[in-house]
């Protein structure tokens, strides 16, 4: 080879090898990223919320008079049976003691009454004379008229005097009454307070009125008790619901019948159906001091009573309500689609190299989004692209160890 092409060769050598090296330093390097292949499956989109269950039929037992109740036969968890278990008794409220004035008023009443009760049965016997007079003379004097000695003039003077005298008698009679009226309200006055060594010491007893154990005890010590105090309650602890306190704007989109998850009781996930959604409202402030409005919603629970022992009433749980399902759904995490003006695009992954695309999602829960348009099952897309990835970026998958 001559001299000139030797440096020729030379020449050609040295650009390839400065092209090269300019093209390894250059060159794009691959975007590590984080893929996601998408498949199809099920979107479930829940309302989370705290609840609390109940039984669904408490029987608040009040006292029905005012007086003593005494100290409770029964304990919380005691077994009770409807019309046989004696739950409660309440002595009424004993007349009070009387000091030696007030018996003295008492006793001098007693004795006016009793001195009343004697004048009218004096006026009593008196009207009875003048009545039974009256109809003497009346008798007479018709027997005079009918055989024509008297006038009837004389007679209908005889009939009114009647009439009076029996209208006197029959107001006689009815002050006697009045009177021994009086008498039984002033010997009232002196009833003192019942006591066990008399035998006049009695009380009200109320049996359960449903089966049930016993829920809750307000006081299980003697106590005075106005009508109307709550003493305990029973229920059916087997016969359980659940009461979840939630927003009204999510209360409105659970579909009738709505399905739940019962969770963090304790034991394995229920199963629980809305029953219904309380008609009204109440404004409560949450934690962060901000107005909402409340609402309360019923589950039923579903799964049987073995499946949940020792779940009682005023437990706490925790309910995934399912607000919307959709079956063969494509699932494309919401980590992998970020907002592109007024729609959504992802970055979709072919030959190493990233694609940005147009995507249509539907619902979406706290995961996975649905896709109506723009990718497919068995696509890979990127998860949380960085500000490095663009349209035709090359990407290498990031290996975790």
């Amino acid at each position: 080879m001559s001299h000139v092409g030797r440096n020729i060769a030379l020449g050609v050598l040295g650009a390839a090898v400065v092209g090269g090296l300019l093209f390894v330093t250059f060159r794009p390097e691959p975007v590590p990223v984080d893929l996601h292949e998408i498949s199809t499956g099920t979107l479930s989109v829940t309302v989370e919320v705290d609840g609390e269950t109940r039984v669904k039929e408490e029987y608040e037992i009040a006292a029905p008079i005012a007086g003593l109740a005494r100290r409770l036969p029964v304990h919380v968890g005691d077994p009770v049976k409807a019309g046989e278990t004696v739950v409660a008794e309440v002595e009424p409220t004993a007349p009070a003691l009387l000091d030696a004035r007030s018996r003295a008023q008492a006793e001098a009443a007693v004795h006016e009454a009793e001195a009343a009760l004697q004048v009218a049965e004096t006026d009593f016997a008196r009207a009875g004379e003048e009545h039974s007079f009256a109809q003497s003379q009346f008798d007479r004097t018709s027997a005079l008229v009918e055989r024509g000695v008297a006038s009837t003039t004389r007679l209908e003077s005889a009939n009114q005097v009647l009439t009076v005298s029996e209208a006197a008698l029959n107001a006689a009679r009815a002050r006697i009454d009045q009177a021994r009226s009086g008498l039984d309200r002033a010997r009232a006055a002196l009833f003192e307070a019942a006591t066990p060594e008399n035998g006049d010491a009695c009380c009200v007893t109320i049996m359960a009125p449903a089966d049930g154990v016993v829920l809750s005890i307000e006081t299980e010590s003697e106590r005075p008790v106005q009508a109307g105090a709550r003493l305990l309650s029973i229920g059916d602890p087997m016969e359980l619901e659940i009461v979840a306190d939630l927003l009204s704007s999510d209360a409105v989109r659970l579909p009738v019948d709505a399905r739940a998850s019962v969770e963090r009781w304790g034991g394995p996930a229920l199963e629980a159906r809305l029953q219904r959604i309380e008609p009204s409202a109440r404004t409560k402030v949450s934690a962060l001091g901000i107005e909402e409005q409340r609402v309360d919603a019923i589950f039923e629970l579903v799964s049987p009573v073995e499946k949940r022992p020792g779940l009682g009433h005023g437990f706490a749980v925790f309910l995934r309500i399912v607000e919307y399902e959709e079956t063969d759904a494509i699932l494309v995490p919401l980590s992998a689609v970020f907002r592109s003006g007024e729609g959504w695009s992802a970055f979709r992954v072919s030959d190493g190299v990233a694609e940005r695309v147009v995507v249509e999602i539907g619902r979406r829960n706290a995961r996975f989004a649905s896709v109506v348009s723009g990718l497919d099952a068995g696509d890979r897309v990127v998860e949380h692209p960085s500000e490095k990835l663009d349209d035709g970026s090359p990407v290498v998958e990031r290996r975790t160890y």
